[in-house]
């Protein structure tokens, strides 16, 4: 089992990367946010990797972080999301992203990876909204937001992190923000006042 990789970029391509580990070059599948976070070829790097073994395959998965790798594992969890799947939502996303969406049941931002239709988007959204707090790091707050939402409207909430995103606001700060608004009005606002109540917190934030 090879779970880490070091040594330098040989080459890169659309979703794949080979790196040359002392002599010995080892080709990895990897996310979109993986590949624009690694270093110029030649240059020294580091892959955490998943190997997949089928019954006429074996191939490498390369991530940026463990956390990533992770994720990667969880969403494969989810029926109907393979390998291919889960690298197009990682690629759109970073973890904490993701696990930002999945707390506000934010559905069509995850249905913008390619490969993920609507069902399939609900469906990662129902299955992973209770390990969101477990696998999230660095996000302060962010365990209580799926606890806020629950006595809120989920449409509602998930309209407005969608919204604030459009305007260019990243998908934890969104997710913030609107848990931020809800507690000061006790989950009982549409969404065009929540997304009101939400812009008022990121402009003293």
């Amino acid at each position: 089992m090879i779970g880490k990789l070091k040594g330098r970029i040989d080459s890169t391509g659309e979703d794949w990367v080979m790196l040359d580990v002392g002599g010995v070059v080892y080709f990895a599948s990897a996310s979109a946010r993986t590949l624009a976070a690694l270093p110029r070829i030649g240059e020294a790097a580091e892959l955490h990797t998943e190997m997949l073994v089928s019954q006429d395959n074996i191939r490498l998965i390369g991530f940026a972080s463990n956390h990533e790798k992770e994720w990667f594992r969880l969403l494969q969890s989810v029926q109907g999301v393979g390998a291919r799947v889960a690298l197009a939502v990682l690629s759109i996303m970073t973890p904490n992203e993701l696990a930002s969406a999945i707390a506000v049941q934010d559905k069509a931002k995850i249905g913008e990876a390619n490969g993920v239709g609507k069902k399939l988007a609900e469906r990662i959204v129902l299955e992973l909204k209770d390990k969101v707090p477990k696998l999230t790091v660095a996000d302060i707050g962010l365990a209580q937001i799926s606890a806020e939402i629950a006595s809120a409207a989920p449409t509602a909430v998930s309209d407005a992190v969608s919204a604030l995103v459009n305007l260019g606001y990243g998908q934890t700060q969104a997710a913030q923000a609107v848990s931020a608004a809800l507690k000061k009005n006790d989950g009982n606002l549409p969404a065009e006042k929540l997304i009101r109540a939400a812009l008022k917190e990121l402009a003293t934030a």
